[in-house]
Order: structure tokens, then sequence, then C-alpha cells
């Protein structure tokens, strides 16, 4: 169904009318609410690429070279074994195929055995209601609310911090 590759220059196109699409940033990156320019999307993908410190990979559908988002672990401590869950699916026809939770599970897959990571975390907007389920799916337990973390549509919402441990992790895979 779909693949996890290194991200291109030239990808930065499907950016463009993701990021200036409200439905679709609605519960992302509090950045792209305040980016509208293409130069400033432009200066935004080149720091991505050029980040070395955290896991980032473009969401492709299978066979079509077609990208739809992109996904990773950021804030990674080698110290403490652990990372930051993030997933971005920009292209809304891809919504609701369980892309998510399958991208989440090869993610988490990265992180455990080829980072050695021991836990990954992750912040969800409680009302992105499709993004928990996903997220419980593929393993991740909830650990706590972060109460009125997040300003969208003009009010203040929770959001729910979940982690999924190595050791759990085996068991759901």
């Amino acid at each position: 169904m779909i693949e996890l590759k290194t991200l291109k220059e030239q990808d930065v196109q499907y950016f463009y009318s993701w990021i200036n699409d409200d439905e679709v940033i609605k519960y992302s990156l509090s950045v792209f609410q305040k980016m509208e320019a293409k130069e400033e999307i432009d200066s935004w993908f080149k720091e991505l690429l050029n980040n070395t410190e955290n896991l980032q990979l473009g969401i492709y559908i299978k066979g079509a070279n077609q990208l739809i988002g992109y996904a990773g672990i950021s804030n990674i401590s080698k110290f403490n074994k652990s990372g930051e869950y993030f997933i971005f699916i920009g292209d809304k026809t891809q919504w609701g195929r369980g892309i998510s939770t399958e991208v989440t599970k090869q993610i988490l897959e990265i992180g455990f055995n080829k980072l050695g990571l021991n836990r990954i975390m992750l912040t969800v907007s409680e009302p992105n209601i499709g993004g928990v389920k996903s997220y419980l799916k593929a393993g991740f337990k909830q650990e706590g609310i972060l109460r009125e973390a997040s300003f969208r549509d003009g009010q203040f919402h929770n959001k729910i911090v979940m982690s999924v441990l190595k050791s759990e992790w085996k068991e759901v895979s």
C-alpha cells in the first residue's frame, strides 16, 4: 500500500497546497499555522531535508512514487533512548484508509530495532479522534493530558500524551 523513503527536494511541491489547506493542517505543527508564502515553505522544507538529528521519511504510494505525507521521530535522545513520533498525511484522498496505522507501525519498528530506542512518545490533539484511534491500534498507550495546550479554530483544546515502550511494542507487532 505505502512505502517509506527519503524525501527529495522536488517533494516540496506537495507541501504548497497541503500547508495552505486549513483542514489538512488543523492538528499539525504550529509552524504550519503561520506559513503561507512559497518562500516560507521552501525554507522550512530545506531545513527539514538538512536535519540529520531526526528521522523523517516520505510516505509514498507504493509503485506510484506519489508523496502523500511524511512521518518520523524527532527529539531523539541517544542518552535516554527516546524520541517523539510524528506523522502528517497531506493528501486528503488517503485519509481513513489505515495508512496512518501502517506508517506508525513501520516507524516504530525503525525506532526500536534500528535506532535502538526504548520509548517513543507523541502528543495528539484530543479532537483528532482518527489520530487517537490509529495510535492506539499501533500500540501507543495514553499517559496523560496536557490541558488546553493547543489553540485551533478560536478555542483551546487538550493534547493527549501517549507513548509505547519497546517491551510493550513487541507484544503488539
